[in-house]
């Protein structure tokens, strides 16, 4: 029966052999065979269609996601914010005066609210 540092030496020894002549191309084959592996396997994942965006409809009334309308004002301020502007967050549900159109609000003399981006854009002032 053999010893296990017998064994190992005979591996070594064979393994060296092998090492010297063939060994740098048997490394370069695996590396390769395993590189294409891996992109046969990138192959396997589902391909899902492209994303497409497409102009909808636009509403002629846009329907409020909120209480009361699109628009928010306290009626002891001066200014109108959309709802989830941060100025409209201070606005207690008591003094909330609520309007469908920007025009609408600057009808009652609100001013569009400086920190809420996108408000006063296209309406005369």
């Amino acid at each position: 029966m053999q010893s296990i540092e017998e064994t190992s030496r005979k591996i070594k020894f064979m393994a060296e052999g092998v090492m010297d002549d063939w060994g740098l191309l048997i490394i370069v084959f695996l590396v390769g065979l395993g590189a294409f592996g891996l992109g046969r396997l990138s192959a396997l994942e589902v391909v899902r269609p492209p994303v497409s965006i497409q102009n909808s409809e636009v509403l002629s009334h846009p329907k409020g996601t909120y209480m009361g309308g699109l628009y928010v004002a306290s009626s002891a301020g001066k200014n109108y914010y959309f709802p989830w502007c941060p100025g409209a967050s201070k606005i207690s549900s008591d003094t909330a005066v609520w309007f469908q159109s920007e025009s609408d609000a600057q009808a009652a003399g609100y001013t569009p609210g400086k920190n809420c981006k996108g408000l006063g854009i296209g309406s005369s002032k």
